[in-house]
């Protein structure tokens, strides 16, 4: 059963993502509420205020690819943070999987549960296939405005991806 799950779930995600379209930067950071992995509700306001936000949209908590990319920022998250920089991830899964996802790989950072996608809709990104799974996009929101995108986001070198964009940031 596990075999089939990673190879179906592979084949959807080989899928091009349904079209939509991303917040360019310069938008306006979207203001919704979502659900953390401890089932309480987020204002995303009061995080962009408290500092520069990465917004991470993955598609399956616990897929190697999923997991390749929350670890790359795991492992940099004090490096990162140093910069002022906060994490959200966000997924169409679970409070469960992502409370699960986080203690399985000791993620210091803010899981969201976008169960109903509206998230990912205020953000622009598309799911990709027939089933409702966000596509792989990145986004930095700086003074309420979005200042950087990765719409083809890394896995491994997410981090690294996120710090050369830091520094591009003025």
């Amino acid at each position: 059963m596990r075999t089939f799950f990673i190879l179906f779930t592979g084949f959807v995600l080989s899928v091009s993502p349904v079209v939509a379209s991303p917040l360019a930067v310069g938008a306006a950071a979207p203001q919704v509420s979502a659900i953390d992995q401890e089932g309480k509700s987020i204002q995303f306001a009061n995080i962009y205020a408290k500092g520069i936000t990465l917004v991470y949209f993955y598609p399956k908590a616990g897929t190697p690819g999923c997991t390749a990319e929350a670890c790359s920022l795991r492992d940099s998250y004090d490096k990162l943070q140093a910069r002022g920089l906060q994490i959200i991830g966000v997924s169409r899964d679970s409070v469960g999987a992502q409370k699960h996802f986080q203690k399985q790989n000791k993620l210091p950072f803010i899981l969201v549960a976008d169960t109903d996608g509206k998230v990912a809709e205020a953000f622009g990104v598309p799911m990709m296939g027939v089933l409702p799974i966000a596509s792989r996009q990145s986004f930095i929101v700086k003074d309420g405005k979005i200042a950087w995108n990765s719409l083809k986001a890394q896995t491994k070198g997410s981090a690294e991806e996120v710090q050369k964009a830091l520094d591009g940031l003025k």
